[in-house]
């Protein structure tokens, strides 16, 4: 069985400067053609009158010589005696932005060819920008057909010059130019006797000290939460953890963090359909944990070991997407952001810069994201979200976004930038310079309420008191409301939209709160489980009138300090707690 390792590679450049004949070139020198296929395509030349070149190679491997050109993306494989190569030649710049950004491609790895004798066009330079979207790093310039400038150094040295400048403006740092003649077989396989001025690697000595990514198994531990189950027959109370393992190991007794939670536990045991427990798990198994001590997460959480590197938690992040969407990508509108098994709104923040897909024209003024454009931008989500940057880890840097219920867009993210909340600032500015009060002042309304306005928010991280939190509510409403305080109550259930997304819900919340305290009113909602990010969008949405948060029970907070912590007897001990807040207040 043959083991070694394989790796990846993207091939790119202009249809006239030869990448397909590298290609071609490649599969010949290490001898990965099928048996008597080189010969064949010779024969088929000569009896139809055709010089033979090695670029019919790939179109003979899917008996498309007849039509000259290459309709779809290749896939070629070629070994080395290091590993086993995949070459992927895409023509169709559309389909293959949308492979390479949606993940259906897997380069580690690129090689960059231009033409010696045509020298560095648009094309190049757009082709560029398009590996260094795709986060690509390792990246090999092949200057090819060398042998129509008469393998003239000068010339090969004011190509790399001239194209570092202009690479590493794009962030690509070229690991190394290569002077080719790739019909001649030149520096591909074997040193050339041509280039004694040359003094690197052949194209295929380069590939094999390429840096091959790691295993699965080998990288840090990353599980997204698919769901919580809980067990109840026969004083079974295991709350059990499932999902699928996207990288890494784990095993009982390894601290666990839960993102964006932040919460803490330690692994009791590892599940698994109708088999016994098992002690250690790896990338691909879809698994059940039991934890040591309960406690409460939701779906959509990427669970990580606390003793490995931690993603990046973050609501604004710099991404490159491929935009698929019946509609352009807009700022200001609300997407759904789909990574791992997490649900979450995003925005449009700011867009970098675009390639047209179709043209590849590269424009930085645009100011939306058109059908088949990639484009690099920044997306804000309404609260910070676990990721890896794809240069690190792919499975948990690959993301779809959603418009109207369709997958519309799909992409990589490279970093997460600072400045999040900006979109929720903007909004809140916004919001208040067109707020238009009547001529009721703030204080007219308490001289006559007699009391203060308030926007009252109870919570809790204990399952069992998530049902006792609204009729906690609904009972301080009404004792307030017989002690002649103007005050309304408005459960977060009651605030829920056809996609019952919690986001919108706490955004909902917190602009109606905005409505009730500039009434002057007391305005209470309970919210079960809020955490650190909602409670303080809550504050922020209300920075202009009182907010009270209260925790009733055990905290659901991370680092968040509640306004009020109340310990839990029953609802009536409650209640009076909270009236007796008010009291003093």
């Amino acid at each position: 069985m043959d083991n070694k390792e394989q790796m990846n590679i993207v091939i790119v450049g202009h249809v006239d400067h030869g990448k397909s004949t590298v290609i071609g070139r490649l599969l010949a020198d290490t001898g990965s053609l099928p048996e008597g296929k080189l010969e064949l395509v010779k024969e088929y030349c000569r009896k139809n009158s055709r010089p033979f070149e090695y670029a019919f190679l790939l179109d003979a491997l899917k008996d498309e010589q007849a039509q000259g050109i290459t309709i779809d993306t290749a896939r070629c494989f070629f070994k080395t005696n290091k590993r086993d190569y995949i070459i992927i030649d895409a023509p169709g710049h559309i389909e293959f932005l949308k492979n390479m950004v949606t993940g259906a491609s897997r380069a580690e790895a690129a090689l960059l060819v231009i033409d010696a004798n045509e020298g560095i066009k648009e094309n190049s330079k757009r082709h560029g920008h398009i590996v260094s979207m795709l986060g690509i790093k390792q990246v090999v310039v092949l200057v090819n057909k060398m042998d129509l400038v008469d393998f003239n150094g000068d010339v090969f040295n004011s190509i790399t010059e001239e194209f570092t400048e202009f690479l590493n403006k794009i962030n690509i740092k070229p690991i190394n130019f290569i002077p080719i003649s790739a019909f001649n077989g030149d520096n591909i396989a074997e040193k050339s006797e041509f280039t004694p001025w040359y003094k690197g690697p052949t194209v295929l000595t380069q590939l094999d000290s390429f840096a091959n990514r790691k295993e699965d198994s080998q990288l840090p531990f990353r599980m997204p939460v698919q769901d919580i189950y809980k067990f109840t027959e026969e004083n079974d109370d295991r709350r059990i953890v499932a999902g699928t393992i996207l990288s890494g190991t784990l095993k009982a007794g390894d601290e666990v963090l839960f993102l964006p939670s932040k919460k803490k536990s330690i692994v009791n045991s590892i599940e698994g359909f109708n088999v016994s427990p098992a002690d250690k798990a790896d990338a691909g198994q879809a698994i059940g944990v039991t934890l040591k001590t309960q406690i409460y997460i939701k779906s959509g959480e990427l669970m990580v070991r606390a003793d490995e590197i931690q993603p990046v938690l973050s609501s604004r992040f710099r991404v490159n997407i491929f935009w698929v969407g019946k509609f352009p990508l807009i700022k200001n509108k609300n997407y759904k952001l789909k990574i791992g098994t997490l649900r979450i709104t995003v925005k449009l923040a700011e867009i970098l810069n675009i390639i047209d897909a179709a043209e590849l024209n590269i424009d930085t003024f645009k100011e939306q994201v058109e059908r088949h454009d990639v484009a690099e931008c920044i997306l804000e989500t309404v609260k910070p979200i676990p990721f890896d940057p794809i240069s690190q880890m792919e499975m948990t840097g690959r993301f779809v976004i959603v418009d109207n219920y369709e997958i519309s867009g799909g992409g990589i993210i490279q970093e997460g930038t600072s400045e999040s909340g900006i979109t929720h600032r903007s909004h809140i500015n916004e919001r208040e310079f067109n707020w238009e009060q009547g001529l009721v002042s703030s204080n007219l309304r308490e001289d006559i309420y007699r009391h203060k306005a308030k926007f009252v928010v109870l919570t809790s991280g204990n399952e069992e008191y998530s049902h006792s939190l609204h009729q906690i509510g609904k009972e301080l409403e009404y004792k307030l409301f017989k002690s002649n305080y103007v005050t309304n109550y408005l459960g977060i259930a009651g605030l829920e939209d056809a996609s019952g997304d919690r986001d919108s819900q706490i955004a909902k919340l917190g602009e109606i709160g905005r409505i009730f305290t500039d009434a002057g009113q007391i305005f209470i909602t309970s919210v079960f489980n809020l955490d650190d990010y909602e409670a303080e969008k809550l504050k922020l949405l209300n920075e202009n009138n009182e907010i009270l948060i209260v925790n009733i029970g055990e905290s659901p907070f991370d680092s968040y300090v509640p306004d009020e912590n109340i310990k839990y007897s029953d609802i009536g001990a409650v209640v009076d707690s909270l009236f007796g807040l008010f009291k003093k207040l």
